[in-house]
């Protein structure tokens, strides 16, 4: 699994002109899944999420997580995060999951998220979105749970 994480403002998902997911404070999350992504990375990536500490303390610092600052998430699938680039001009997704494999894996790190971060919006999985946000900061992180080999 890949993800962008962005400290936000505010951020929402427009499908069809219509606001489908929308939150304040908090962090947007960019998730990709790869084809030999497996139930456990999901876990381990949700509970990385809601604790890293990037959020300023009163000092300043970032010292502080979006489960410290009560802030909220917006989680949206994004397979182009496995697009590989090195040859032509073209992408090629060969490495992303199969939709089924991930929207389920989607889903289940959506599901581990809420166990952290009492209010997890989403977008749609597989709809074509209109993803705005206010980034904070800047800040903005990518983490990766490697595939098994």
């Amino acid at each position: 699994m890949r993800i962008v994480l962005q400290r936000v403002k505010q951020a929402r998902v427009r499908i069809d002109d219509a606001v489908v997911a929308s939150i304040g404070p908090g962090i947007l999350v960019l998730l990709g899944v790869h084809a030999g992504d497996t139930p456990d990375q999901s876990a381990f990536l949700a509970a990385k999420c809601a604790d890293l500490r990037i959020f300023p303390d009163s000092e300043g610092k970032m010292n502080r997580s979006v489960t410290d600052t009560r802030g909220q998430a917006l989680v949206v699938s994004q397979f182009t995060l496995y697009g590989d680039c090195r040859k032509g001009r073209r992408p090629s997704y060969t490495q992303a999951a199969p939709p089924a494999k991930g929207e389920e894996l989607y889903e289940r790190f959506v599901e581990q998220l809420k166990n952290h971060i009492p209010d997890v919006q989403t977008g749609r999985f597989g709809a074509m979105m209109d993803v705005e946000l206010i980034n904070d900061g800047p800040v903005t992180l990518i983490l990766d749970k490697e595939a098994p080999r």
